[in-house]
């Protein structure tokens, strides 16, 4: 139903959480979903996907990540991606974020 993206950067400390969930506040922070008060209404349950990538897709703390969004069922998977800038210490994470609906008899 939906997909957003962001960008977010740890201008000095190469933290891949910190960049990563800027990123998924940039990608949230315009966003206003008025359908899903619906969807809640029908008994549908909202799915929040996260990918984000970052060049050390291990070092980011996933349920730091989680809390950046306040609705839903979310799952975070880092991957490798993202930007460490050369010659310094800012890091760069891009987030995917999809919202989708799962309905408990199938229909909408």
């Amino acid at each position: 139903m939906v997909l957003e993206f962001g960008m977010g950067v740890d201008v000095h400390g190469l933290d891949g959480t910190k960049a990563a969930c800027r990123a998924v506040s940039d990608a949230i922070r315009h966003s206003s979903l008025p359908l899903f008060a619906d969807a809640r209404a029908k008994g549908g349950k909202m799915l929040v996907a996260v990918t984000v990538g970052v060049p050390d897709p291990a070092s980011v703390d996933v349920e730091r990540v989680r809390k950046e969004l306040p609705h839903g069922e979310v799952t975070v998977t880092p991957v490798a991606g993202g930007l460490r800038v050369p010659g310094s210490d800012t890091l760069i994470a891009c987030a995917s974020i999809t919202v989708s609906i799962e309905y408990p008899d199938g229909k909408g």
